[in-house]
């Protein structure tokens, strides 16, 4: 598999120029180029920017100096947040901006010409797979603090979508709470799913001692689904409620939710009586969580431990 990468790499950084320098005949190298078309139209958070590219503060830092030289780009803090510093486009940049497009489109053009159309087409499913499976690879699940701005995010697009697609109303400060204080540590704990720098998942769960944990307020964006980081960050839970001394663990669900329910049960998930009074819930289930065997400890079936 590391073979493979590697030779794959080395394919496309070659058939996409980026080993040459100055970048598609232009005026600057290959990181410069990259750079100025990821600020975009739009401009971009100098900190988002490094996320995305996974740049160190100090290369991007130089990037953006050349480019700020030439007259490419503007840096300034953000009319919203003094402490974030934005980057923007000049009128210089964004004529450079289209004509890095332009030759990149010629150089896709020129590549795929030689192939018949079932070729192209086999290359593009291909390249699409290629391209979800590496998004899948590099995103992170980060502890963050349930106050963290990026988990408020999450939580208010999980709660908008629970209602969105039910008529029941869903109040996440009822019922089976996952208050701040319940899901922070040594409560519980609180993660964000980040791709690129963006949050765009998150999941909690309860700490309860030697009694059953509680996995709660999991949620991935529809943007992200399809690329099997549900069950990535339902394992992630698991693993961490086990971490912390659980042997089962619980949760609950909404029937509205199909595609979160038919992930529970193939993930071993077992539907039980209701445990708590959660109005929102159609669905309890439980799971035996399996982790590391202790020493003088035998490991059985379905998780179960006994000492010999």
């Amino acid at each position: 598999m590391i073979a493979q990468l590697r030779r794959f790499n080395r394919v496309v950084t070659a058939a996409a120029g980026a080993l040459r320098d100055p970048y598609l005949g232009g005026k600057r190298p290959f990181g410069e180029a990259r750079l100025l078309w990821e600020i975009g139209i739009d401009g971009g958070e100098v900190r988002r920017l490094r996320a995305r590219l996974g740049l160190d503060s100090g290369y991007l830092s130089r990037l953006l100096r050349s480019l700020a030289a030439d007259g490419l780009i503007t840096v300034a803090p953000s009319s919203r947040d003094r402490r974030i510093r934005v980057a923007h486009l000049t009128s210089a940049g964004r004529r450079e901006c289209a004509l890095l497009d332009g030759r990149s489109n010629e150089l896709a053009r020129s590549l795929v010409s030689a192939l018949g159309a079932h070729q192209q087409d086999r290359l593009a499913a291909a390249m699409n797979e290629v391209e979800r499976l590496l998004t899948a690879a590099t995103v992170e699940i980060l502890l963050v603090d349930p106050e963290h701005r990026d988990a408020r995010y999450c939580l208010a697009e999980y709660v908008a979508e629970l209602n969105r697609r039910s008529e029941r109303g869903f109040d996440p400060s009822v019922g089976a709470t996952a208050l701040p204080q319940e899901v922070r540590p040594p409560a519980g704990e609180f993660f964000v799913a980040y791709l690129r720098g963006e949050p765009i998942g998150c999941g909690a769960v309860k700490h309860h001692g030697n009694a059953p944990a509680e996995l709660k307020r999991m949620w991935i964006a529809p943007s992200a689904r399809g690329l099997g980081l549900g069950r990535r960050l339902l394992a992630h839970l698991e693993a961490r409620a086990c971490g912390a001394g659980a042997r089962v663990a619980h949760l609950e669900t909404s029937a509205v939710l199909a595609e979160a329910l038919a992930l529970y049960r193939s993930a071993g998930w077992v539907e039980v009586a209701a445990y708590n009074d959660e109005p929102f819930a159609d669905y309890w289930f439980e799971k035996r969580l399996v982790g590391p065997v202790r020493p003088g400890q035998t490991q059985l079936r379905m998780g179960a431990t006994a000492t010999p």
